[in-house]
């Protein structure tokens, strides 16, 4: 399906709680563990509160508010420019094949471009071969560089 019946709106205080429920809907995708079921929207709260991070939500009709997509503005050494970091980006089950996805990555370049940023990043799961599949069609390349992470607990 095409994205053209997809409505694609930055999120609010008034949108923590549907914003939250897809934010869990995200972490159960990658089998993250969560103890406090709270701390999702939580977590998301902050972010928006404190204009930490853009959180984009994709509303699809008759299905209601179905994705969010959340963006970390940072800068890159190497582009002597601010990058984006497309850091989450999903879609509830229910909403898939909508255009959601696609609907949310294209408003992100399209921001991306009004703000004037050198590019925008992300990563995926090696498995996920359907959002490559997006990510591609949509212009973005693998890059050459490795991705290392050290956690701290």
């Amino acid at each position: 399906m095409d994205d053209v019946n997809v409505v694609v709106r930055v999120a609010g205080d008034g949108d923590i709680e549907v914003a939250g429920a897809l934010f869990g809907g995200y972490l159960d995708f990658y089998e993250v563990k969560v103890e406090d079921p709270e701390r999702p929207r939580a977590f998301l709260a902050e972010r928006i509160r404190a204009g930490e991070s853009l959180v984009l939500l994709a509303d699809v009709p008759e299905a209601g508010t179905v994705g969010f997509a959340q963006v970390y503005r940072t800068f890159s050494s190497l582009a002597l420019r601010p990058v984006w970091i497309l850091s989450d980006l999903y879609v509830d089950p229910s909403g898939r094949r909508s255009g959601a996805g696609r609907a949310l990555l294209r408003d992100v370049l399209r921001r991306a471009r009004e703000a004037g940023v050198a590019g925008v990043q992300l990563e995926t799961a090696y498995d996920n071969h359907v959002a490559q599949g997006l990510y591609e069609a949509e212009g973005f390349e693998r890059d050459a560089f490795h991705v290392y992470f050290h956690g701290l607990g």
